[in-house]
């Protein structure tokens, strides 16, 4: 692709609003996908409330836990500033805790994308909440109901998202409960997108106007941050590679794809006791050591070069 492409592409990928946007066109193709497959009202007297309710709930709740533990900020948070295992804790100043409840708020204002359009899809087709609603819509004004007892009556209602066969005059009233149901389903759809808006409005303002940071700050921190990060990810990849492969050559006497192979070393049954629990890492003050499953026996040999790095030879 062109420099201008590539430009355009990076650009998009760290912008909040097309992240955003991507999750809920992600999130109405998989909730068009769900419904085609995998939703078919029973039609059941007590049974359409629960089935309706669960579908149109709990893929909305699987999504917003999902936003949370998907993004690692969350943990970066969870570990930071509200886990209590880790000692000695050291002190955290109120701009650090401005600053994380900052954060949070964009990890949440992130994380409640999929599930508010889950929910605001489901409501606007309709479906779900007419199977739902079925069972509890008042027909005392119709004078066909007059004759029949109660039982009878919520079984009928019961299967009216179905469209099983009716005698001629059910039919008029099945129609009219459909767009009944779709009316309220709809009208809280539009209600959910509403209040989803002014939330959204409200708590960047407030976000904003409480942060302890100009918008050039706030800026410069996420892109900090973001840096922070992937040159971390970066660093941490190259590094533990490195000492794998120094701790390999120690234990095997060779260097995997190495071209000059002069000696291998055959571990004794003692190296593989040594090596079958691993470590971990930084533990404690006076505790050094890495987290790996080679064991203590390399860190005791390495021992007399630990203050003054790693000596890497190929």
């Amino acid at each position: 692709m062109s420099p201008a492409v590539n430009d355009i592409v990076s650009s998009l990928q760290k912008s909040g609003t097309f992240i955003n946007s991507l999750i809920a066109a992600l999130t109405i193709g998989g909730q068009q996908l769900f419904s085609s497959f995998t939703f078919s009202c029973p039609c059941q007297v007590g049974k359409n409330a629960y089935y309706g309710s669960a579908f149109l709930v709990i893929p909305a709740l699987i999504l917003l836990i999902a936003g949370y533990a998907l993004r690692s900020q969350t943990w970066t948070i969870t570990s930071e500033y509200c886990c209590s295992c880790a000692s000695p804790r050291r002190q955290i100043s109120p701009l650090e805790r401005k600053l994380a409840c900052l954060s949070f708020f964009n990890i949440t204002g992130r994380a409640i994308v999929a599930p508010l359009t889950w929910l605001a899809v489901t409501l606007l087709t309709g479906a779900y909440y007419e199977c739902a609603a079925s069972e509890f819509t008042s027909v005392d004004h119709y004078p066909v109901f007059d004759s029949i007892n109660a039982s009878k009556r919520e079984e009928i209602l019961a299967g009216f998202p179905c469209c099983r066969s009716a005698p001629p005059d059910l039919i008029a009233v099945r129609d009219e409960v459909a767009l009944l149901h779709r009316y309220q389903s709809q009208m809280l759809g539009w209600i959910l997108v509403t209040l989803a808006v002014i939330a959204t409005l409200v708590s960047r303002s407030l976000a904003r106007c409480c942060s302890p940071l100009t918008p050039l700050q706030h800026c410069y921190w996420t892109t900090h941050l973001r840096n922070e990060r992937e040159l971390f990810e970066q660093a941490a990849e190259q590094h533990s590679r490195l000492l794998i492969t120094q701790r390999i050559k120690k234990l095997f006497g060779f260097i995997p794809g190495g071209e000059n192979v002069k000696g291998v070393r055959i571990p004794s049954c003692q190296d593989w006791r040594d090596i079958s629990v691993p470590n971990l890492l930084c533990v404690g003050d006076n505790l050094r050591g890495h987290y790996s499953f080679l064991g203590d026996k390399v860190d005791e040999d390495n021992e007399e070069g630990k203050t003054e790095g790693i000596e890497l030879k190929p």
